[in-house]
């Protein structure tokens, strides 16, 4: 996987952001918020076109993966799975978790900013800055995983 630009434009904001005060975060929020944006847009649509590449197999094991989780809510339990080839349904099951972990930590990263925001906090806004490119790192990793499925 090539590196995306909007991504590690996105990264650096973020990296020079931690040493920000509250007066630029109040000033350049928006601008983080924007360059966040779209490294996420980029990433999705990245997941998106190596998905689009997956087998039939591949492709109705995820599908059924995240209509079971969408259903059910009980973590460890893919009941569909048992329908499908086992050897897309191994894989299918790795890249949903992963896509699920990125997911968790692009949540935690909006929900800590919107709370700096809340409370003027620097503190809080460098732990966003944080969990932000810990998120693109996990939504890295987890195309990564969906790329190798297509292989």
């Amino acid at each position: 996987m090539d590196k995306l630009p909007e991504v590690e434009a996105a990264k650096a904001l973020m990296t020079e952001a931690m040493s920000w005060s509250v007066m630029k975060w109040l000033r350049e929020k928006k601008t983080v918020r924007k360059t966040a944006d779209r490294a996420n847009a980029a990433l999705d649509q990245l997941s998106a076109a190596v998905k689009a590449r997956w087998s039939d197999g591949l492709k109705n094991a995820y599908e059924k993966l995240a209509e079971q989780s969408a259903n059910d809510r009980v973590p460890g339990r893919h009941k569909k799975l048992a329908e499908v080839d086992s050897e897309a349904a191994s894989a299918a099951l790795k890249v949903k978790e992963a896509d699920d972990e990125a997911y968790r930590a692009r949540m935690d990263a909006e929900e800590t900013f919107d709370e700096a925001e809340r409370q003027l906090s620097t503190s809080l806004a460098r732990e966003g800055c944080r969990k932000a490119i810990h998120g693109w790192d996990l939504h890295e990793k987890a195309i990564r995983k969906a790329e190798s499925a297509v292989r």
